[in-house]
């Protein structure tokens, strides 16, 4: 079925890969953008509010992917900026949807497994409660704020998106110069849990989640093999063929990030993918050294 396709956050790293997908699949697809310049591209502005709803009356499906990135020192200014890009936006983009004449079938607003917090060795499906500090702050006022779509009958999918591996940015971009050099290790004392999915994985339930009508609600993506941090950074070092034995200490950490360390860096979240394997979902690459392997064009050793 060809679907037309609103798409916000289309230029970050998740939104350059899904667009050329969503088209190979014959999808037709128009962007949200803050800078419209031509065919295909929706203006709107969500710190001021505005959308025009007649802008995006017609589309059968929304894939909401707009936020500013978390990957800094989280100053006042910062956090601010972090939660009003995701709470804001998504507020404004539900709000609009449901005054539509024809609202689309689904909208799938994406959010993270931030929402669970610093929660050590638990494991954590869908029905585990949120946890505490800012970032399940943010991720709960992040999904909360797309009630209005809900409360009109639109399905609303939250995919809980873990660390998202891919040589093209994020975590595994920033670690392999170091890790290339030898230099690299694990975080603290390596034994935060890292729920990861590698990119095609991660677009691949996106795509589902447009037609997947049994999908709703939150739903974690991640791969079922979550790792440790000392055991992703032996992987990582194993597949590279160099040692990967120098840590960086926790107070270092926080000296350069601030809260930041403690809050997402440092943070252990042993999540599992409780929605997807319920529904027979099968990942491309569930075991970390296979992803990596993968990810770097490095075969297995005979």
């Amino acid at each position: 079925m060809s679907l037309r396709v609103l798409v916000s956050g289309a230029r970050g790293l998740i939104g350059s890969a899904l667009l050329p997908r969503l088209r190979a699949r014959g999808h037709e697809t128009s962007i949200l953008t803050r800078r419209a310049t031509g065919p295909g591209e929706v203006g709107w502005d969500p710190a001021g509010g505005r959308l025009e709803a007649r802008a995006i009356e017609g589309v059968d499906a929304v894939v909401h992917l707009a936020g500013e990135p978390i990957a800094a020192r989280w100053t006042p200014v910062r956090k601010a900026l972090i939660r009003e890009s995701r709470v804001a936006g998504t507020r404004l983009l539900a709000q609009r949807l449901a005054e539509l004449e024809r609202p689309p079938r689904v909208l799938v607003s994406v959010s993270a497994t931030g929402f669970y917090g610093d929660r050590g060795d638990e494991v954590l499906d869908e029905a585990s409660p949120p946890g505490v500090g800012f970032l399940p702050a943010v991720c709960r006022a992040w999904e909360e704020a797309a009630a209005p779509a809900a409360a009109c009958g639109i399905r609303v999918v939250h995919p809980r998106l873990g660390l998202v591996l891919t040589t093209r940015g994020g975590a595994l971009a920033h670690l392999l110069p170091q890790f290339r050099l030898g230099l690299g290790g694990p975080l603290g004392d390596g034994r935060a849990w890292w729920s990861w999915v590698v990119l095609d994985d991660m677009i691949a339930v996106l795509e589902r989640a447009l037609v997947d009508e049994g999908l709703s609600g939150p739903v974690n993506v991640v791969a079922p093999g979550a790792v440790t941090n000392g055991t992703f950074t032996r992987a990582l070092g194993r597949v590279l063929g160099r040692p990967a034995l120098l840590p960086v200490p926790a107070f270092a950490l926080r000296a350069l990030f601030g809260e930041m360390a403690d809050g997402a860096l440092l943070a252990s979240a042993r999540v599992t993918p409780g929605r997807l394997q319920d529904a027979g979902h099968a990942f491309l690459f569930p075991g970390l050294e296979d992803a990596l392997r993968h990810l770097l064009g490095r075969a297995q050793p005979l």
